[in-house]
């Protein structure tokens, strides 16, 4: 892995090394100039048959799937704009002498996009072999099988009365992956129910389907995952390892005592 960083000012012209100006037909801000950029382009890109990917707002949000298509790149050229944007003219110029792929971190503005190009390299990075020290944990990250990640937990197994559950400490690898399995399952349904509905019901067995019901998901006639009711991704409240947020609403509040003493 080699990263090369570019100062845009290096390819001014004035002497101030000047690299916005004011946007034409008024507005407020400032936009980056199409001379230093279409210099710094065309001099970075010489000889190589890179990737354009101009990190915008108005691009392609990145995910997962598109982050391994970028690891399997040889060589990529990040574009970071600043301040209202780039002079149009700047991708024009780029995209005649190789394709230019707008991408975005998500549906929000920052200031500039180096905060986004770092994301990108660690997010490609880590996909490159010798990066992680174990390449097992890439298989059960969030988004690689269209689910979240499951709860993890480590020493000690008792803490201020919370207690890792025990299933993992049992040693029963089989039981583990399911137990993992279903609280994926859970979790993305609370979190983040879109993901749910893209799911391929061919692809998940009878207790993925029951664990789904469960959280309010049914298989339609149609053979796509569907809410009983509108799915509404809730932060609000973190539940339990095993239970899932009911849709739209915060968690159910805990069963009361038993009046002999004992809890539910």
């Amino acid at each position: 892995l080699e990263v090369d960083v570019h100062d845009l000012r290096e390819y001014a012209a004035d002497r101030h090394r000047s690299v916005d100006d004011e946007p034409y037909g008024g507005g407020g801000g400032m936009v980056m100039m199409a001379p230093p950029w279409i210099r710094a382009v065309r001099e970075v890109g010489q000889g190589r048959s890179a990737w354009r990917v101009l990190l915008t707002p108005q691009g392609r949000r990145l995910d997962e799937r598109l982050v391994r298509e970028l690891a399997e790149r040889k060589d990529l050229i990040l574009l970071c704009g600043r301040y209202e944007g780039i002079d149009e003219r700047v991708l024009e110029d780029a995209a005649a002498m190789m394709p230019v792929r707008p991408l975005s971190l998500g549906d929000y503005v920052l200031n500039g996009g180096e905060v986004a190009v770092l994301a990108m390299v660690e997010a490609v990075a880590r996909l490159l072999p010798g990066v992680l020290g174990n390449s097992e944990s890439l298989a059960e990250e969030s988004h690689e099988n269209g689910l979240l990640e499951y709860p993890v937990y480590t020493r000690p197994a008792s803490w201020r009365g919370r207690e890792v559950p025990p299933v993992l400490l049992s040693g029963h690898h089989a039981q583990v992956r399911r137990w993992r399995r279903d609280e994926q399952l859970r979790r993305t349904a609370s979190r983040r129910p879109d993901l749910v509905g893209r799911l391929d019901p061919a692809q998940l067995d009878a207790r993925d389907i029951a664990v789904l019901a469960a959280c309010g998901w049914m298989v339609s006639s149609q053979g796509r995952l569907v809410p009983d009711q509108p799915a509404v991704a809730d932060w609000t409240t973190v539940p339990p390892a095993g239970h899932a947020l009911p849709q739209g609403g915060e968690a159910r509040p805990p069963e009361p005592p038993d009046p002999g003493g004992r809890h539910p």
